[in-house]
């Protein structure tokens, strides 16, 4: 895989990483931009399968491996008169052809794009996180886009034929490609390529992104500061891995955090990470390692933060267990359309892993405290909302704490329960005078003044819950302490009637944005 792949393009400095992740839309183009797109299409106009094969022929005819200079060398070697830009291209061009993408080479060096789709040849588009968009590029037929699924595919250690029309693979360089062949697809091969990007977004980057304004992020790094245990939630594309990506940053430097994935998409920036993939079984069905089994070999790595970066099966189990047994402070992420469906979610999770219903609720109340819920709009991706796990009325509840799918955060029934929580002041989010930049971000409290009210983490002491019955929670920590009146979520009295709270707010769909601006919208990142 070429050395660029996976990596900001150049001019993309320490100093310069927004301007250049990010290019405003309608900037005129460098001349050298300029340059180096001519010399492709130059290339594109004379790189016929003669010249491939040749240069092919050439690079493989000695030992090693396939690198940049000796595909360059080899292009000089046809005496093609392509010019010196033309060279360069057609030598980028075959490399890509040899041990890249191919045709979807270039695309990569956006920083914005996160998917790359493939239904036909003449038919490829991309994701820059403002919605899906069609590009020009297109493969000379079905020959050549069947050949690269395939050797991609086998560059990741699997194969793809007949006897094995649909496969997914991680490649180095952070993509991970899924492929399917006819007559699986009607229409021909189908690619479909996600990138991880090597560089995490700051906290402070998404908020200026339009992902989330001070107050929600100020709860969010409490969350993580407080240990308590979480789930992302959320839409394919909306933004949860990067955004457990950027939390998991905030952990203390001596904690150690052990990643469990179907396939690595997690790359926080944290000094102690160790990262545990599971493996597809070979071509006899043996030697698969799923997530259940790397969950149990990750408790005897004492892990202080336990992390498993999609639950989509009955590795749910596990997850709640190492939970309930002293491993606080983890998570994961998890596919919901809206906060309030991430309990049937787990139940239909835990189902699969042989869970009761009643078991999923017990063990999901004593296990997990937060919902952060994220979605994408036409906008962009942004938090819609945040609740808490509660039992109520015999089942499993998310109580929304705050509600950001209007643009600013609404507190919800659940909003004191969880400021008391973080040791915050349940005012920070009544506090609705007009202040500068309101609504910019998706937030409505300047960033000096929720610093200025937010409590020490050691002034709240312990806190009465009454999410979750039967426990009192402390830091974090949870200790049996007998049945307690639920006066915050259920109404006045526990079993009484249920009263309408006057700053409810209804769990966001995710359907429309917060009313955040194209630039700022283009900031986020898939999961």
């Amino acid at each position: 895989m070429s050395a660029h792949l996976g990596v900001p393009g150049a001019g993309a400095d320490t100093g310069g990483r927004a301007a250049a992740r990010f290019p405003v839309p309608g900037a005129p183009a460098s001349r050298a931009a300029l340059a180096e797109t001519a010399g492709r299409r130059r290339a594109a106009r004379v790189l016929d399968a003669g010249l491939l094969e040749t240069v092919r022929e050439s690079v493989m005819a000695d030992a090693g491996p396939v690198t940049p200079s000796r595909v360059a060398a080899a292009v000089q070697a046809t005496g093609k008169l392509l010019g010196t830009a033309g060279s360069l291209a057609a030598a980028e061009r075959i490399s890509a052809e040899l041990n890249g993408l191919g045709p979807l080479q270039h695309l990569v060096r956006d920083p914005s794009v996160t998917d790359i789709f493939v239904n036909a040849p003449d038919s490829v588009w991309l994701d820059r996180g403002r919605g899906i968009e069609r590009t020009s590029v297109a493969f000379a037929g079905e020959a050549q886009l069947r050949a690269l699924a395939a050797r991609l595919v086998a560059s990741g250690g699997r194969r793809l034929d007949d006897g094995s029309p649909c496969v997914d693979v991680r490649l180095e360089g952070g993509y991970r490609v899924h492929a399917v062949l006819p007559p699986i697809s009607a229409s021909g091969t189908l690619l479909s390529i996600r990138i991880r990007r090597e560089q995490v977004f700051t906290m402070d980057e998404l908020r200026d992104g339009g992902m989330f304004g001070p107050l929600v992020q100020c709860v969010l790094e409490r969350m993580v500061e407080r240990r308590l245990s979480f789930l992302v939630s959320g839409a394919t594309g909306s933004g949860k891995t990067t955004l457990l990506s950027t939390l998991l940053g905030l952990c203390h430097p001596g904690e150690r955090l052990v990643l469990i994935e179907d396939a690595s998409e997690l790359n926080p920036v944290h000094p102690h990470v160790v990262s545990l993939e599971s493996r597809h079984g070979n071509l006899e069905g043996g030697g698969a390692v799923d997530l259940g089994e790397l969950v149990r070999q990750a408790l005897r790595m004492r892990p202080d933060r336990l992390l498993v970066g999609e639950c989509r099966g009955s590795e749910v189990r596990e997850l709640l267990t190492a939970m309930n047994t002293g491993h606080t402070g983890g998570g994961g992420t998890i596919h919901a359309n809206a906060a309030g469906a991430v309990p049937a979610r787990l139940t239909a999770l835990g189902a699969l892993a042989g869970l009761g219903q009643d078991a999923v609720r017990l063990q999901v109340a004593s296990a997990l405290d937060v919902v952060v819920h994220v979605a994408r709009s036409r906008h962009g991706r942004y938090i819609a909302c945040i609740g808490i796990l509660t039992e109520r009325h015999g089942g499993l509840d998310v109580a929304v704490a705050l509600d950001v799918s209007g643009g600013r955060p609404v507190p919800g029934p659940a909003w004191e329960v969880l400021a008391q929580r973080l040791a915050l002041d349940p005012g920070l989010a009544l506090d609705t005078r007009t202040l500068p930049g309101a609504g910019q971000a998706g937030d409505f409290i300047h960033a000096g003044d929720v610093g200025s009210r937010v409590g020490h983490a050691g002034d709240a002491g312990s806190v009465r819950d009454p999410g979750l019955v039967g426990s009192t929670r402390t830091s974090g920590a949870v200790r049996d302490s007998g049945p307690v009146r639920d006066s915050g979520l259920d109404g006045p009295a526990a079993g009484g009637p249920e009263q309408p709270h006057p700053g409810a707010a209804s769990v966001s769909t995710g359907q429309e944005g917060p009313g955040m601006s194209e630039k700022r919208g283009a900031r986020g990142a898939a999961a």
